[in-house]
């Protein structure tokens, strides 16, 4: 039924595709004045590296082009939480990125594309979603270096190439007069699809709410170009207080310097550190999209589209019941029904491992997005391998999810 059902769908589009970005990503079009601030480029013992000052990245090595990448979907099974391998592990990061254009290269792409059966992807970055936090104390050199990253994209990849292959230039509200900028100037290169770091909005006095009004001028002109914002999972340091206070409460040990409660072992990262981990992780997408919709951003901005990519679908649920009971329990607190907001404005990709008609239950078929991951490790080993988690949906429905919806999203 399934083989029945990918043939007559044809090529899909993905909506969380990959590159491994290249050394010169970051530093091709910087200002030799940013060159020693915030992410660094820099050689360490025979190897490029990700450097903040004298501080390596927490959990990025250096350029995808310069370390062994690890084999795609590899470590669906340790996601999932099937299986105990270690993602750190170095024997997994193995594959010679020398050895896979594709991963690095826009035309060698469209060939495995073809070969996948690939109509047309969003192409997302690897590291690029990771590195706005860390240089939220310097702002300035933030906006530079991520703008200088975009002209990379362009120039690599492509906002729009071929209308295949759609480059997802990446945007920040830290300074609205930026983000206009940079909106205009991607908007002038064909991008069809934004993307913005899905947490508080660093600014020079402080955080601020994204759905604030004060960045209204930059919803505004989203909302007039047609253009898809997607909320990326990456590296997100926005919320160390939260995980710190809660650390405080429970009194967990996150650095490691007293002996844990722990009954058993936790692997690199220590057992407290995991069990931060495991309470937070859905918490900081659930306040990012509860934010939105409190804040009245879908009320002002009716017409705009938001997608939630890589950051599962299974915190859906809870948070639609929370804003329906509260909506229930205080009249007046939302200009309309928040979960018709979210209803409306608003697309999620699931995790390779989510159970996707458990997701159904709680979002139209018509709001799901099909994402592979593809090449990361944490995702489908092929694309069309998704078409297994949809077993139990109806052809239709199934071309909805794999195909309809982010082509609508980026045609539109």
């Amino acid at each position: 039924m399934i083989a029945q059902t990918m043939d007559r769908i044809g090529a899909i589009f993905d909506a969380d595709n990959h590159y491994w970005e290249a050394s010169d990503a970051f530093t091709r079009h910087r200002d030799p004045k940013f060159m020693d601030r915030g992410l660094r480029v820099v050689e360490k013992d025979g190897k490029l590296r990700y450097y903040f000052g004298e501080k390596p990245h927490p959990i990025l090595p250096g350029p995808g082009d310069a370390h062994g990448r690890p084999v795609p979907g590899s470590l669906l099974d340790y996601f999932a939480g099937k299986a105990s391998h270690d993602p750190h592990n170095s024997q997994l990061w193995s594959e010679a990125p020398a050895a896979h254009p594709e991963w690095f290269n826009r035309d060698a792409r469209l060939k495995v594309m073809d070969a996948q059966g690939l109509e047309a992807c969003w192409m997302f970055p690897s590291h690029g979603v990771c590195i706005e936090g860390p240089m939220r104390d310097d702002i300035e050199a933030s906006l530079h270096i991520i703008s200088a990253f975009n002209r990379w994209i362009d120039e690599d990849w492509g906002f729009a190439y071929q209308d295949r292959i759609f480059g997802v230039p990446l945007l920040s509200l830290s300074s609205l007069d930026h983000a206009l900028a940079e909106l205009e100037w991607v908007l002038s290169r064909g991008a069809r699809v934004i993307a913005l770091r899905n947490g508080p909005v660093f600014t020079q006095d402080g955080p601020r709410s994204p759905a604030d009004p004060v960045f209204d001028p930059f919803w505004a002109r989203v909302e007039e170009a047609g253009v898809t914002v997607t909320a990326h999972i990456g590296f997100e340091d926005g919320y160390e207080a939260v995980d710190a206070a809660i650390g405080r409460l429970w009194g967990l040990d996150l650095e490691g310097k007293t002996k844990t409660i722990s009954v058993g072992h936790a692997g690199s990262f220590g057992f407290d550190a995991q069990l931060i981990h495991m309470l937070q992780k859905h918490r900081l997408i659930s306040d990012f999209a509860a934010v939105l919709i409190a804040h009245g951003l879908f009320v002002r901005f009716p017409r705009l589209r938001v997608a939630f990519i890589e950051n599962g679908g299974m915190w859906v649920g809870s948070l639609l019941h929370s804003l329906q009971v509260s909506h229930a329990q205080n009249p007046g607190m939302f200009a309309m029904n928040p979960v018709d907001q979210f209803h409306r404005n608003c697309w999620v990709a699931p995790f390779v491992e989510d159970d996707v008609a458990d997701l159904a239950k709680h979002l139209p078929v018509e709001r799901i997005l099909f994402g592979s991951d593809w090449p990361h490790a944490e995702g489908v080993g092929e694309p069309r391998d998704f078409f297994k988690n949809l077993a139990s949906f109806s052809a239709a429905d199934q071309q909805r999810i794999m195909k309809d919806n982010a082509r609508e999203l980026t045609f539109a």
